[in-house]
C-alpha cells in the first residue's frame, strides 16, 4: 500500500510540475513548444488557461491529500536512533583498566 500511494505521489509531483512549466506566464515558460503558437493551438487562449488553471489545482489538491496519506501511513514505523553525540560519547567510553595514570609531578 505504501509503495503504491509513493508511485502515485511521485505521479502527481511530476505532473504538476509539467502543468505549471506549461502555463503561460510573462516569460513564456514551455508554452511555446508546441509549434508557432504554443500549447494555444489545441483549444482558444482562454480555454487552455482554464483548462491548466483547474488541471493545477486538482494535481495541487491531490499532493496535499497524498503528502498527508504517506504521512500517516508511515507515522508509526520509523523508530528514532541514537543521536550523533550519544553514538560518539559510547564509542569513546575507554574502561577504567586501561586508561592511562595522570602525570605525576617529580
Amino acid at each position: 500500500m505504501g509503495s503504491v500511494l509513493l508511485v502515485v505521489h511521485l505521479m502527481v509531483c511530476i505532473f504538476l510540475v509539467a502543468c505549471i512549466l506549461m502555463q503561460r506566464s510573462t516569460g513564456g515558460a514551455l508554452d511555446g513548444l508546441g509549434g508557432g503558437s504554443g500549447a494555444s493551438s489545441f483549444l482558444s487562449a482562454r480555454g487552455t488557461g482554464n483548462l491548466l488553471t483547474r488541471t493545477t489545482a486538482i494535481l495541487a489538491t491531490l499532493l496535499f491529500v497524498t503528502s498527508i496519506s504517506l504521512a500517516l501511513y508511515y507515522r508509526g514505523q520509523a523508530k528514532p536512533s541514537a543521536s550523533l553525540v550519544e553514538k560518539a560519547a559510547q564509542q569513546q567510553n575507554i574502561p577504567a583498566d586501561n586508561m592511562p595514570s595522570a602525570p605525576t609531578a617529580e
